[in-house]
């Protein structure tokens, strides 16, 4: 039995006539009648009754009748579901994100993708970078942005473009030498109780203070962990110590805060966004177009490396560009 039974045998009840519903179906009676018996032989009964006065359904019929109309809309309706999904309509995203993304540029591409996309389903996840790279690697994540390029086990099959780029600033309470200071030295830092992201969570953040402020730095063996920008600029505020993170922090003011540049200028490595280079989802693609039309540096990053018209096209490219480590 295929939906042409089914469309013959609901054009023949609407018009109550072989010639009639042959007509409005474009074809010749006689395939018409001989479908319409295939169709009785297989479902084992008798659907019409033939009769002077037209072709009515019989009982078993309207039956018949009314699952096989419910049948054909739930064919069409499959249909617009499958186009709308391979146009990434529906479906669903899982992104995984450091806290410091929803300051820039977070906001506006999940503004304008939730507009754009409404019923695509966001799994929003923040975690640590390492985290995220794990899970994208895993399959639990469908895109991930994070600090610095992935690194360990599986980051070769992953696709990354750098997204935001940060300096190294600090973060002190109102009550602190600091405070009023427009700038504070590396050197200066060394001899200050600190407050720091931890160094399993965000490597590549860690690596780079090591380099800056030494391998085996007092100041950074003693150092508060905190997970997120906010705990560092609430613990800074509290007196805790001198917090030093992205310059996105600048976003965030509260009040009993200061911040100062860190002298010599210092960069930190890039937000970045990274996703599985065999990754062929709709959902993605459409995230990507978001990105692309809001963030255009970004955009073109990702045509150089997928191409401008169809990323999901693409195939596997290796790691992203290298992320600047501090000096």
């Amino acid at each position: 039995m295929e939906a042409r039974h089914l469309r013959y045998a609901l054009a023949l009840a609407e018009h109550e006539h072989f010639g009639r519903a042959a007509g409005a179906l474009g074809i010749a009676q006689p395939p018409l009648s001989k479908q319409i018996a295939d169709l009785e032989r297989e479902v084992g009964t008798r659907l019409f009754d033939r009769t002077r006065q037209g072709v009515f359904p019989t009982a078993a019929g309207a039956a018949f009748l009314s699952r096989a109309r419910r049948a054909l809309d739930e064919i069409r309706a499959a249909s617009v579901d499958a186009a709308r999904a391979a146009r990434g309509e529906t479906g669903r995203l899982r992104l995984g994100f450091i806290a410091s993304a929803l300051l820039e540029p977070l906001p506006d591409v999940l503004g304008r993708f939730g507009r754009e996309r409404p019923d695509v389903r966001l799994e929003l996840h923040e975690m640590a970078t390492s985290r995220s790279t794990a899970a994208l690697v895993a399959g639990e994540l469908d895109v991930a942005i994070g600090l610095g390029r992935p690194r360990g086990v599986g980051a070769e099959q992953l696709v990354s473009v750098p997204i935001g780029h940060d300096h190294l600033v600090a973060v002190v309470g109102s009550t602190h030498p600091y405070a009023g200071q427009p700038s504070v030295d590396v050197d200066r830092l060394r001899r200050q109780p600190l407050i720091v992201a931890p160094g399993e969570d965000e490597p590549a953040v860690d690596t780079g203070l090591r380099a800056l402020l030494g391998k085996d730095s007092p100041a950074l063996s003693g150092a508060t962990v905190a997970r997120d920008i906010h705990t560092i600029i609430g613990l800074a505020a509290c007196g805790v110590g001198v917090g030093l993170g992205p310059s996105r922090m600048l976003a965030a003011p509260r009040r009993g805060t200061w911040f100062c540049e860190v002298t010599p200028r210092t960069p930190l490595p890039d937000l970045v966004l990274s996703f599985q280079a065999r990754d062929r989802s709709p959902a993605l693609n459409a995230f990507l177009d978001v990105i692309r039309t809001n963030c255009p540096d970004v955009g073109a990053a990702l045509d150089h490396r997928l191409g401008p018209l169809e990323p999901h096209e693409a195939g596997p490219q290796g790691e992203g560009d290298p992320d600047s480590p501090p000096a």
